[in-house]
């Protein structure tokens, strides 16, 4: 892939990752959401492999839904690093 391809990608499965994550993760800035979409665009494609995936013709969907998930995860682990994932709390 080119890096504009990776980064289109990244950007595209950031944004679905931070959608699929549990809890209320949209609090992370947009330059986070790309590197975690970036993460899981290039890690999906080492796990993808890893379990003997070899590519198909046409769009590779197994490979893509373990890109999201695994950005998914980079979301949720940036979130709390970053110490953003706390919702609202109640103060009586």
């Amino acid at each position: 892939m080119e890096i504009v391809g990776i980064l289109v990608a990244g950007l595209i499965i950031g944004l679905l990752g931070k959608l699929v994550a549990p809890g209320d993760k949209d609090n992370i800035p947009l330059w986070l959401t790309l590197i975690c979409g970036i993460g899981g665009v290039l890690l999906g494609l080492v796990v993808y492999s890893a379990f003997g995936g070899n590519g198909s013709p046409g769009i590779d969907w197994t490979r893509w839904i373990v890109s999201v998930v695994i950005a998914a995860v980079l979301v949720v682990v940036a979130s709390t690093v970053t110490g953003r994932n706390h919702g609202r709390t109640v103060r009586r």
